[in-house]
């Protein structure tokens, strides 16, 4: 029987929850002597890609990557980590430490932080999609009207509490945005910067009253219901990229990922997760 491609996922950052679901390689007839079996094994391990992504684009990697292992029977391993930020979990610190990994996908300004460090490979860097910034509440609390700049100023003016990333959207609310619609001095005092979990998880157990972050990170969330997109004219589009890691070894691999992760057959996979593709086929 041939082996078949299974996908492999380590998740480090949601929930603080790990774990992989190992690849399995089964023998013609069940009749593989042991050391064919480890033959095979280190074979299907070499074949691994190992990914390394931000949130802003881990639902739409982790609903390809099932995709992608069926159609080239390749295994991936996924490693969740957030764009910046001194958690030990994100994914400059990651990779700072030596973690290896083929691809990293994070926002394009740290991405090319990382390049620049030396982390990824200078000019392997590849725009994937477009992530816009929005809003949820609890499951079951009034949803606000967000849908004019100046209905959204008094949603943020009048919340008891807001949740907030530590990522890129987060960097923007509380360096821009709120200066932008003037009322930073009354808002960030009730503002709470998120750096270990979901904005959403944190909103859907009522720690928050509102939660502000990447659009394709809120919608997964159960226990939130997802207002919408702030408004445009406050608005800030977050472009999550791809680079070859420095520690990369498996050439094939990744060039066959970033091929599949760019190719029309994911647009639609993309979309459903709240992302604009903008990556040109490879």
């Amino acid at each position: 029987m041939p082996r078949q491609p299974v996908h492999r996922s380590s998740l480090a950052l949601l929930g603080r929850r790990a774990f992989v679901v190992s690849a399995i390689v089964l023998a013609a007839g069940c009749a593989q002597s042991p050391p064919q079996q480890q033959q095979a094994q280190s074979e299907g391990a070499a074949e691994a890609v190992r990914v390394m992504t931000s949130g802003g684009f881990a639902e739409a990697h982790q609903r390809l990557a099932p995709e992608f292992s069926r159609a080239n029977g390749m295994v991936v391993e996924t490693v969740l980590g957030s764009s910046m930020g001194s958690s030990p979990t994100s994914i400059p610190n990651r990779l700072e430490k030596g973690e290896i990994a083929d691809v990293v996908i994070l926002a394009r300004t740290s991405l090319d932080q990382l390049a620049a460090q030396g982390y990824v490979k200078q000019g392997s860097q590849i725009d994937l999609v477009r992530s816009a910034i929005g809003l949820s509440v609890k499951k079951g609390a009034p949803v606000p009207d967000i849908s004019t700049e100046e209905k959204f100023k008094h949603v943020l003016l009048n919340a008891k509490s807001i949740a907030y990333s530590a990522s890129a959207s987060g960097t923007y609310f509380e360096t821009t945005m709120l200066k932008k619609l003037g009322i930073h001095d009354q808002v960030m005092p009730k503002s709470r910067k998120i750096v270990t979990e979901r904005v959403g998880t944190i909103v859907a157990r009522g720690e928050a009253e509102i939660g502000l972050q990447q659009v394709s990170e809120l919608l997964p969330i159960q226990g939130t219901t997802f207002v919408g997109k702030i408004p445009e004219s406050v608005q800030q589009y977050t472009f999550f990229s791809a680079g070859v890691a420095r520690t990369s070894t498996n050439a094939r691999g990744l060039e066959a990922l970033l091929k599949y992760y760019t190719s029309p057959e994911a647009r639609k996979t993309i979309e459903d997760t709240g992302l604009e593709p903008v990556a040109t086929p490879r």
